[in-house]
This record gives C-alpha cells, sequence and structure tokens, in this order.
C-alpha cells in the first residue's frame, strides 16, 4: 500500500512524472497503486501490456468547502489508437442519446415509456410488437435502458440503434467532442449496407393507436476508417470455418477509453464537463439512467431475471470476487462490455458508509491462443481476475487516501426497487448478451 507522504510526493511529482512512449500515457500514482498488487495473474498480465492490450484511468473526486468536485485523471497505458473493440459499451452512448432524442423532439404522449412498434422495412430487418419482460407486454426506451444496463441484453441496443439512427448517433457524438467513437454496427450480423438502413417505428397511445410514426432511416455519410486493424493470429469466419489470418475490425465499432469515462462523468456530474459534451437530458431521465447503471437484477421485478445466474456483480467487474455480492453501503454505476476476447469496465463507485467515491475505466485483451471468433477466450481465468484485483487496490487506496476535505455522500438515486417476495412468475435464465 502506498503511504500517505508517498501520496504527497506522487502528487506534487506528477506534472513532471507523466510518462509518455509514443502516444501511450502512464501516470507514476496509478503505476505504483498497480504495482503493489500481489496476485500473479494480474502481475502477469500488467507485464505483458502488448499481448493484453491493458489500459486503465482511475479518476480521483476531490471536493472544496462548498464540497464541489474536481477530477484528476491517472493513467496506465492510454493511447487513443491502441483498439480495443468496446463491444457492449456501445449501449450507453445509445441510451444517453435515445433520451436526449425523445427530449428534443418534444411530442404529446411520446416519452420513454410510451409503447413502441418497430417494422421491418429492408431486407434481413426484425419487426418488434412484443416485449414479454415488460410490466406491460410491450416494447419502449425505458424497458430498453433497463435490459441494455442491468444484465446488457444486446436486442435493445439495436433496437436503440434504430430509433436514433446511424447518420445522428454519430454526428452528435462527433458534435458532443467524442470523436474517438464510431458506432457503424448493429449486433445482427448486418452488412454495412444493412446497417446503414434503420426500421420504421411507431409510438403508440394505449389504445395501440399511432401518435407518432418515424419512417425508415438511411443514412447517405460517408465514414472515415483508420489504417487496417488486424487482431490474432486467425480466425473463424462468418461461415465458421477457420482462416489463419488475423481478424480484421477496421471497420467495427469504435470508442476510446477517455471518451467512454468522460460520457458516464458528464452523466454522473453534468456541470462537471463542458456544456457540448453533455447529453440533453431532463432531470428525471438523468436519475433514471443513475438507476439502472447501479440497480441489481434481484432488485429488478421487470425483467425478472434469474438472481442465481445474474447475480448481483454480474455487470459490476471491479467487484466481482467469487461471492458475488457488493456491500450495501457501495455502488457502482457503470456499464461494461464482453467480446471477442475484450473485456471493458468503465466505472463510477461511491461508498456511502466511508464517503469516498472515484471513477475507474479499464479494458483488457484475454485470447491467449490468438483465435479470435472461437469463443474461447480467457475471461475466467485472467480478465476476471485482473477486474477484481485491480478494483479492489484502487479502493482499498481511496481508503486510506486523505481528502482536504471530507465529504458526506449521498447516493443520487434515492429509492432502488425491492423484488416482490409474492410474484410467482418464472424467471429468466436465458439472454442474448
Amino acid at each position: 500500500m502506498i503511504t500517505r507522504l508517498a501520496f504527497l510526493v506522487l502528487t506534487v511529482s506528477f506534472l513532471t512524472c507523466t510518462e509518455i512512449q509514443g502516444q501511450t500515457k502512464t501516470d507514476s500514482l496509478l503505476k505504483e497503486i498497480l504495482n503493489d498488487i500481489q496476485d500473479s495473474t494480474t502481475k502477469s498480465a500488467l507485464n505483458i501490456l502488448d499481448q493484453h492490450r491493458i489500459q486503465i484511468i482511475y479518476t480521483q473526486i476531490d471536493r472544496d468547502k462548498k464540497e464541489k468536485p474536481s477530477f484528476t485523471n491517472y493513467h496506465f497505458n492510454v493511447a487513443p489508437d491502441l483498439y480495443f473493440n468496446p463491444a457492449s459499451m456501445v449501449k450507453m452512448p445509445l441510451a444517453f442519446l435515445s433520451l436526449e432524442k425523445l427530449q428534443e423532439m418534444n411530442k404529446p404522449g411520446v416519452n420513454k415509456n410510451t409503447r413502441m412498434k418497430y417494422d421491418s422495412s429492408y431486407e434481413r430487418q426484425v419487426a418488434m410488437t412484443n416485449d414479454s419482460s415488460a410490466e406491460n407486454s410491450f416494447p419502449s426506451i425505458a424497458h430498453f435502458i433497463k435490459r441494455a444496463f442491468l444484465i446488457s441484453e444486446n436486442d435493445p441496443y439495436n433496437r436503440m440503434y434504430q430509433f436514433v439512427g446511424q447518420e445522428q448517433i454519430n454526428k452528435k457524438l462527433i458534435k458532443k467532442g467524442y470523436t474517438s467513437t464510431r458506432i457503424t454496427r448493429q449486433f445482427m450480423g448486418y452488412t454495412e449496407e444493412q446497417n446503414r438502413h434503420t426500421n420504421g417505428i411507431q409510438f403508440l397511445d394505449a389504445s395501440g393507436n399511432a401518435t407518432y410514426v418515424q419512417a425508415p432511416k438511411y443514412n447517405t455519410d460517408s465514414f472515415q476508417f483508420p489504417s487496417p486493424i488486424l487482431i490474432g493470429n486467425a480466425h473463424i469466419n462468418r461461415e465458421d470455418i477457420l482462416v489463419k489470418a488475423p481478424f480484421d475490425f477496421t471497420k467495427h465499432n469504435n470508442m476510446s477509453l477517455e471518451d467512454m469515462r468522460k460520457m458516464i462523468q458528464s452523466v454522473v456530474f453534468p456541470k462537471s464537463v463542458e456544456k457540448k459534451s453533455r447529453f440533453n437530458l431532463t432531470e428525471e431521465d438523468r436519475l433514471f439512467l443513475l438507476q439502472y447503471m447501479s440497480q441489481y437484477p434481484s432488485e429488478t421485478n421487470y425483467p425478472k431475471y434469474d438472481s442465481e445466474l445474474f447475480y448481483d456483480s454480474y455487470v459490476k467487474f471491479f467487484f466481482g470476487d467469487s461471492s458475488h455480492k457488493i456491500p450495501s453501503h457501495i455502488r457502482v454505476f457503470n456499464k461494461v462490455g464482453w467480446a471477442y476476447g475484450f473485456m471493458t469496465d468503465v466505472s463510477y463507485v461511491i461508498d456511502t458508509k466511508n464517503n469516498i467515491d472515484y471513477m475507474l475505466s479499464a479494458t483488457i485483451y484475454v485470447n491467449s491462443d490468438g483465435v479470435v471468433n472461437d469463443s474461447k477466450y480467457d475471461e475466467e481465468t485472467v480478465g476476471f481476475p485482473f477486474f477484481d484485483k485491480i478494483g479492489r487496490a484502487i479502493y482499498t487506496y481511496e481508503l486510506s487516501r486523505s481528502h482536504q476535505h471530507k465529504p458526506t455522500l449521498v447516493n443520487p438515486v434515492k429509492v432502488y426497487e425491492k423484488r416482490d417476495p409474492s410474484d410467482k412468475r418464472p424467471t429468466i435464465k436465458q439472454a442474448d448478451n
């Protein structure tokens, strides 16, 4: 553990001890904290950065006398051009943009809870008229957001992508300053051309009558893709055939770890980021997001996920020990993603008992056999232990860190749901995530 004296020395020397190798940024304080981790698996991963493509950002939060927060970011091997597949992390900005679009549409009778109907208006598109996991059995933006955050289901992302539209997704994120983010693909196995088309959508009243109709969209904008991003030494193609060549991620979705971190900060602490980088959300919608970014499946009635399979820390990688439990005084507001051997978690953590809060963002690649898309990854043996150990290291460090002004912290979410014990409906045991 780093002593408080060591912390002061490191803090004073922060501006001069930042190490930049090419475009890679590593800060002394975070490096020292990571060096104190004793777990051999995590140490090994941290020593093989080229293989694991690890990036970490630790954000300290300090407050002045008026409890106004300030933020200091510490980096480990962070590089904007070090590609990792964002996987389900793209669900986070789509949730934010969906609520923003509803706010800007300003249509009477159309809000996040309004019943929706999705048409099929182009090849391979899938219609949607019902959602059996919702209390009223109908799709809605609110229910998509619940499913996307609670256990990271995939179809809600597709439906929010279809609602916002490929063109507006990318234009809005670039305008907000999230310039490393490029979202071009649904999780449907579509071609580039098919991803440019989005379904026609209707918002319906209680009687099933359309109150607002969104016509099918087509994105005519071009994309500027980077130089080829080739990863691995072999891959399984769409025909389930082994190809002895790297997997091409060039035209896949892309988000930098810094963009992800800033997006979460913009929702948890809107005033802490420049105005252009915020999402246009009502306070009610912002708190709705915070609730489902931090609520557990075991607390949720709709959807009614099986609590043994989808346990409290199921999508809370930084508190993922074998107990699967998180202390009641800690809440984690986050989003995770995992696919192709890439694992990512971007979190805001608050401990209302010890009055500490901080942000932690990390990504790792765990694919020791080098074959991409074979569903054989080292998540259990390397990935989950890595997140748990660095999560515990940062949390322990925060417990010992001195603050000039110790805050009295309150969870912004006042009330979470409670599972109804009298509800005899079967639980959901399988989900596409």
